[in-house]
C-alpha cells in the first residue's frame, strides 16, 4: 500500500502561443504547488493535454517535472494510450523517466467491457514497478471501473488507488463496501470534495488547485481535521469549482491560472482559446472567486489581530 494522501493538482502543461511546450513555466507552477503545500503532484492528466502530446513531448514534460519536485512531494505521470502494447510500453517509459507512480486512464479510443477493463490495468501494473492509480472518468471516456471491476483488481498488487470522477457520491461508499480498505480512495472531481472526505477518501486530484493552492489545501485539511464550518465558508467558491466539471476545463482552469498568477493560457489544438461571451463569462466567474477569497483571507487576518 502506498501512503499517497492529501491533494495531488493535475498539473496543466504550460505551453507558448505557438503551441511549444514552456518547460520553464511548467516547473515554476510546479514549485508553486508545492511551496503552498500539496502532498504531491501529477504530470500529463487529461488537464495537461497528455493525448495531444507527441512522445517527445510528453518525455520532456515528465523530466522537467521529476526535476521540479525535487523529491519534495510524490511524482506522477498520467498515462494515455489506445492500446495494450503502448499502454505497456508507456509504464515502462514513464518508469524509466522517474515517476514514482502513473494515473492511469482506461484506452482512450475503445470503450471496453468490464472483463477487459480489468484486463487493461492487469497488463498496465504488469509491465511496471510502480503503483497505479486509476483514473475512473466513464462521463468522459465511457469506462466505468465499478466496484465489481475493482473487486477483480484486488490480486493485482500494482493497483492501489482509484481517482473517482462518476459524479455519483455514493460511489465512495460503494467502493470501501465492496473492496473494503484494499484501495486508497480520492476524489477526482473539484465540486465533490467535501462531501467526498466526510465519505471517507484519502486525497483529491484537483483541477483548480492550480489557481488556488493554499485554499484548495487548507479546504481538504479543515475537511480531514472535522473542521467542516470553516471548510464550508472556502468551499463556497464552487462556481469556480464547477469549471472543473466541463467539457473545455483545460481552457477554463489555464485561464484562471492566467489571472491569478500570470502563467500562460494557450492550449494545443484541436482545443482554442477562449473567445467572446463565454470568455467573458469565465472571467467573470473567476473574478468573484479571486475577490471571494480576498474577503475570507481579510476575515482571517481580522480574527487572528483580535
Amino acid at each position: 500500500m502506498t501512503n499517497w494522501r492529501g491533494v495531488f493538482p493535475a498539473v496543466t502543461t504550460k505551453l507558448g502561443k505557438d503551441g511549444a511546450i514552456d518547460l520553464d513555466a511548467t516547473q515554476k507552477s510546479i514549485d508553486r504547488l508545492i511551496v503552498n503545500g500539496v502532498s504531491g503532484v501529477i504530470v500529463l492528466p487529461m488537464l495537461g493535454e497528455n493525448a495531444s502530446l507527441t512522445r517527445d513531448e510528453q518525455e520532456k514534460v515528465v523530466r522537467a517535472g521529476k526535476e521540479a519536485v525535487a523529491g519534495r512531494v510524490h511524482f506522477l505521470s498520467g498515462l494515455a494510450e489506445i492500446s495494450t502494447e503502448a499502454g505497456r510500453a508507456s509504464a515502462k517509459r514513464y518508469q524509466k523517466l522517474g515517476a514514482e507512480g502513473l494515473m492511469a486512464f482506461p484506452s482512450i479510443a475503445y470503450k471496453s467491457d468490464p472483463r477487459e477493463t480489468a484486463q487493461w490495468y492487469k497488463e498496465l501494473a504488469g509491465a511496471c514497478d510502480i503503483p497505479i492509480m486509476i483514473y475512473n472518468n466513464p462521463i468522459a471516456y465511457g469506462v466505468d471501473v465499478t466496484p465489481a471491476v475493482l473487486r477483480e483488481l484486488i490480486g493485482t498488487p500494482g493497483i492501489v488507488c482509484i481517482k473517482e470522477e462518476c459524479g455519483d457520491i455514493r460511489r465512495v461508499t460503494d467502493i470501501y463496501n465492496e473492496t473494503g480498505d484494499r484501495f486508497s480512495v480520492f476524489c477526482g472531481v473539484d465540486d465533490l470534495i467535501l462531501e467526498s472526505v466526510a465519505l471517507g477518501v484519502t486525497g483529491w486530484v484537483s483541477g483548480m488547485t492550480n489557481a488556488w493552492p493554499a485554499e484548495c489545501v487548507a479546504i481538504y485539511d479543515l475537511a480531514q481535521a472535522g473542521r467542516y464550518e470553516e471548510a464550508r465558508r472556502l468551499y463556497r467558491i464552487t462556481p469556480a469549482f464547477h469549471l472543473d466539471t466541463h467539457v473545455k476545463l483545460v481552457q477554463y482552469i489555464k485561464l484562471a491560472e492566467h489571472m491569478v498568477y500570470g502563467a500562460p493560457e494557450w492550449v494545443k489544438p484541436p482545443r482554442l482559446p477562449l473567445v467572446g461571451e463565454e470568455r467573458e463569462r469565465v472571467k467573470g466567474v473567476i473574478e468573484a472567486t479571486i475577490r471571494a477569497l480576498a474577503g475570507t483571507r481579510m476575515a482571517a487576518e481580522q480574527i487572528d489581530s483580535a
